[in-house]
């Protein structure tokens, strides 16, 4: 592994890792030689991060030259850290990563007081009801999203009819006990609202409908709001 790509995954362990650190820890969690990561430590220190602390000790990232400075007022962190906590709970894996990521970088990045706020915040979130785990197919659904690429699927709708769609993605919805893509369905020729665990032999098609996404979900809303005129039907559920 390049030394740069190396020191990029040791700030990252920093940001993720409960501080201080020893040495050990890091080692381990860097897959390198404690002398290694000693190096490493100080190649850090000379490009500008504040490291503190000393073998047998533990070490401290207090301030980290990769990102820039941030800053938030107390509600605003404890907003953040909510937030960032019910999408670890309700993502997939890789958003549940993501989450944790996030929070890192931007702790990383506050002053150290309203870092004290962000690890020690007063709001919380727990769910005695945990959702259903994510299906293996909502990591494609939203890369699709993004790329406004078609879905080809198969679908099972409330009567147990199975059909084959060929779909616009336009967003995933996280309900209370599911997950709920909005998308405009070709088959159909309308909006439609599609239960992710009824969807099975999900796959991107080779067509896009670039670049309509935005537009689209904004009629979509605007239908779900009742607001395009006297009279508008609401899309119907799949």
């Amino acid at each position: 592994m390049a030394k740069s790509d190396r020191l990029f995954r040791l700030l990252t362990a920093f940001r993720l890792l409960p501080q201080p650190i020893t040495a050990a820890r890091l080692a381990q969690e860097m897959n390198v030689s404690e002398r290694t990561l000693y190096r490493d430590i100080e190649s850090l220190r000379v490009g500008g991060a504040l490291i503190d602390g000393a073998a047998g000790v533990g070490y401290r990232l207090t301030e980290d030259p990769a990102l820039p400075p941030q800053m938030f007022t107390r509600l605003e962190v404890e907003a953040l850290v909510l937030g960032l906590a019910e999408v670890r709970q309700a993502g997939d894996p890789a958003l549940a990563k993501a989450a944790e990521m996030a929070m890192a970088k931007i702790t990383a990045t506050l002053p150290e007081r309203v870092q004290r706020q962000a690890i020690h915040a007063v709001s919380q979130t727990y769910r005695f009801e945990k959702r259903p785990a994510a299906p293996a197919h909502l990591g494609l659904i939203r890369e699709c999203c993004w790329e406004e690429r078609m879905l080809d699927m198969s679908y099972t709708d409330a009567t147990g009819e199975v059909s084959l769609r060929r779909v616009w993605p336009l967003s995933v919805v996280f309900l209370d006990h599911m997950l709920m893509l909005l998308a405009y369905c070709t088959l159909r020729q309308d909006f439609r609202k599609f239960m992710l665990h009824r969807m099975q032999d999900v796959t991107a098609a080779e067509s896009y409908f670039r670049p309509r996404r935005v537009p689209l979900l904004r009629e979509f809303h605007a239908q779900l709001r009742g607001q395009t005129g006297s009279g508008a039907r609401k899309p119907a559920q799949s």
